[in-house]
């Protein structure tokens, strides 16, 4: 597939989620693996997007615990998106960012496993995008939180979406 039809998206790696009492399972793994992908797809020209979540229950827009992980650093070109759903696509302009890019397959890393990544996965899914989740770069701050990753790998992969590894992902 041509670079120019896929896309990055970092889903809310932002600050405050960071701070959780129980700590983002595999934090500095999932931070390492998502720094690899931008990294990646920016020398191969392919479009990076972050999502960033915005909630009244401590994800307050503009706020410090709302900016981005400080390891994230988007470029000029990177585009930025802001939610307030748990899909990526629901009220956000991004379908239209993919659209203006032409972007046919959506490559899924982020916060939280069982909520916003799940929903923006299935949510692509059903609007006909391919959807790879890239399975060790995405995470969740639940007690049970390996369990988690395991169970949504798994039921994501049952519903039609891709799962790779970081190392495999080629842009």
């Amino acid at each position: 597939m041509a670079d120019s039809q896929q896309a990055l998206l970092v889903i809310d790696v932002q600050r405050e989620l960071f701070r959780k009492p129980v700590p983002i399972y595999r934090g500095d793994e999932l931070l390492a693996n998502i720094l690899t992908l931008v990294k990646k797809a920016h020398a191969a020209g392919v479009p990076v997007i972050y999502v960033q979540h915005e909630s009244k229950a401590g994800l307050i827009r503009g706020s410090e615990g709302w900016q981005l992980h400080p390891k994230l650093k988007p470029l000029k070109k990177d585009v930025l998106i802001e939610k307030s759903h748990p899909s990526a696509l629901e009220g956000t302009g991004l379908a239209e960012q993919l659209a203006l890019r032409k972007v046919k397959r959506l490559v899924v890393t982020g916060l939280v496993t069982h909520r916003c990544v799940r929903a923006t996965s299935l949510d692509a899914l059903a609007r006909g995008f391919d959807v790879v989740l890239v399975t060790d770069a995405h995470s969740n701050y639940h007690a049970k939180a390996a369990h988690v990753v395991s169970e949504w790998n798994e039921k994501l992969k049952a519903a039609g979406v891709r799962g790779v590894a970081a190392a495999a992902v080629r842009f």
